[in-house]
């Protein structure tokens, strides 16, 4: 949205009466039925779930093509600029406290858990348990009685490591983007966007394949007892984060070759730079929690 738009915006801008939240409540109604039945054997379930999110993501695409051209119609003034920052910063504080709960799990099973069931009161329960981080081996903390299979954990090289510089590189690209687009050079900053989005699917691709290792070479599965656990939990909803992330850089990249935002104005390239950023500063965390520790 140009500068001069911006400045002839209504004070706050009031949507119309729409239909989008209730087709978005219809469809997700399905993906929760479905879901839930598909869990449970019912063959059903898994068409019922399709059925949704085909539902879900045409709403999206209507609901956000209409928000787009709200905005590049000029309708959308500081306030909605300011609403919309604070929205996004409270959204990225959600997901802080949503991996912050997941790291909280990691640290409370290998410093209080782990010790606790290792402690001389329960020397008599299971006399040959060892206490000790990670449980790759049988009778050690996973698996006492031995029903966990043995597996070896995941290591930072190569694979881990390969993706941490993607990321790594990734961010960099992102933040030339946007020193390109301040700097009104729309050419540079779609290259800088098409090369992050690249980056961040090739990160997708790596993990896809390092799981792929985990299983098949490293016998390293979801029920490898906590390790396992822990390790998919926290690296996959990284994943699923990489992923959303990804498909914003790529929106925001056809925008731009459409034409939208200015120097002036571009908060929707730069929520989804927020976004992507503390996609990264989770990695990192990861990346020294789950690999090296």
């Amino acid at each position: 949205m140009s500068s001069i738009a911006h400045e002839k915006a209504p004070y706050y801008f009031v949507p119309g009466p729409s239909r989008h939240p209730a087709f978005a409540a219809f469809g997700l109604f399905f993906v929760i039925l479905g879901a839930a039945q598909w869990t449970n054997g019912v063959q059903w379930g898994m068409y019922a779930l399709a059925f949704g999110m085909v539902w879900f993501l045409g709403v999206l695409y209507q609901w956000f093509s209409e928000s787009v051209r709200e905005s590049e119609t000029g309708q959308y003034g500081y306030k909605i600029d300011l609403s919309f920052r604070w929205s996004m910063s409270w959204f990225i504080f959600s997901e802080v406290m949503f991996f912050g709960a997941f790291f909280t799990a990691l640290w409370w099973a290998r410093g209080h858990s782990i010790p606790a069931l290792g402690n001389i009161e329960n020397a008599l329960l299971w006399p040959d348990f060892k206490a000790v981080w990670p449980s790759s081996a049988l009778g050690v903390t996973g698996s006492p009685a031995g029903t966990v299979e043995p597996f070896t954990t995941m290591t930072p090289f190569w694979l881990p490591t390969i993706n941490t510089a993607l990321l790594l590189t990734s961010g960099v690209t992102l933040t030339l983007a946007h020193h390109a687009l301040l700097a009104d050079q729309r050419a540079r900053t779609i290259g800088f966007m098409w090369l992050t989005v690249v980056l961040g699917t090739v990160f997708l691709f790596v993990q896809g394949y390092e799981y792929v290792h985990a299983y098949q070479e490293l016998n390293l599965k979801m029920t490898s007892g906590v390790y396992g656990s822990t390790f998919f939990m926290l690296t996959g909803f990284h994943g699923f984060h990489v992923f959303i992330g990804t498909l914003m850089l790529f929106f925001i990249t056809l925008r731009l070759q459409k034409g939208h935002f200015t120097a002036a104005r571009h908060f929707g390239f730069e929520g989804a730079a927020w976004y992507w950023h503390f996609v990264d500063v989770v990695w990192l965390g990861l990346y020294v929690l789950i690999y090296w520790l």
